[in-house]
């Protein structure tokens, strides 16, 4: 039986609300491997809800935080959004969560998060799962220079504009419907789920933390000069943790052969699933193709 609980961690200075799935049959876990689950934009922790139950009845106890600035979690005073805090936000997650290391599986900024805290604390981290963000050089080169990705892109520039707010934000956060539809463009999307992650964006002060993040990344808005040897160790420092990496190939935000040539940045291993016929969301879009592959890697 699934038991479920809502609790609070304190993690890197901010207050964190985690959904918590166990074997209802263990209290607590009860000592069982933590799976760290890491949404991205837009969305919130219910991202996972196709992966909670078999990871639980393969033995997990799986977590999955609202990032740093997406309600209920609490919002960072200065507004940093920066990869490194996201990143020192897991290992402190980790550390609240009472193990010493645990499965970290990143999605979308959840993936950029993971890689930052795999380079942080390596040795908190089992493994590492990331979808639909690559890493490495060659993958920010052509990030940044690969014309047909920069119009993928368009959303990121947009961001950094003070218009942006009132725009993403209009019609009880409409934009999020049309984001989701433009990047799974074969996906037939859920009314409940997008309009459950248009409820958590609508909060008061979320639309500014969720686009946040891109002016961190872009404007250096709230960056906290604490975190900028770790902020500059992201894409150029290989990463020392057994690593799956998982792209649709129907991905509307972020091409799949952006994530050409990672393999060279893992050396304790790599392997690359490209899931045919899914979006940007593809752990919702194909997720029995997806956790067979993420039980696989587990293993």
């Amino acid at each position: 039986m699934l038991r479920v609980r809502e609790i609070e961690l304190q993690a890197n200075g901010l207050r964190f609300v985690v959904e918590e799935y166990t074997d209802g049959k263990a209290a607590d876990g009860d000592g069982a491997p933590v799976v760290l689950c890491l949404h991205g934009f837009p969305d919130h922790a219910r991202s996972f809800r196709y992966q909670v139950d078999p990871l639980v009845d393969a033995g997990y106890r799986v977590v999955t935080p609202y990032m740093r600035g997406y309600a209920p979690t609490e919002r960072p005073a200065d507004a940093n959004y920066q990869t490194a805090a996201l990143g020192h936000d897991v290992v402190g997650l980790i550390e609240a969560l009472g193990v010493e290391n645990a499965v970290v599986f990143g999605h979308d900024w959840g993936a950029l998060a993971a890689y930052s805290a795999a380079l942080i604390a390596p040795q908190r981290i089992r493994k590492l799962v990331t979808a639909s963000v690559p890493y490495g050089v060659g993958f920010i080169t052509r990030f940044l220079s690969d014309y047909e990705q920069l119009k993928r892109s368009w959303y990121i520039h947009f961001f950094q504009s003070p218009l942006a707010d009132g725009i993403v934000a209009a019609d009880h956060c409409a934009f999020v419907r049309k984001i989701w539809h433009d990047w799974s463009p074969k996906w037939k999307l859920p009314d409940e789920e997008v309009d459950a992650v248009r409820d958590t964006i609508a909060k008061e002060g979320g639309v500014a933390a969720a686009i946040g993040y891109y002016r961190s990344m872009l404007s250096g808005t709230g960056v906290n000069p604490a975190f900028a040897a770790d902020e500059a160790k992201l894409h150029v420092t290989p990463i020392e943790v057994p690593t799956l990496y998982v792209h649709g190939d129907k991905d509307g935000c972020m091409d799949h052969t952006l994530g050409e040539g990672m393999e060279a940045m893992f050396p304790a291993g790599l392997r690359r699933e490209l899931i045919a016929g899914a979006g940007h969301f593809l752990h919702q879009e194909k997720p029995v193709r997806f956790n067979r592959v993420l039980l696989e890697f587990l293993k």
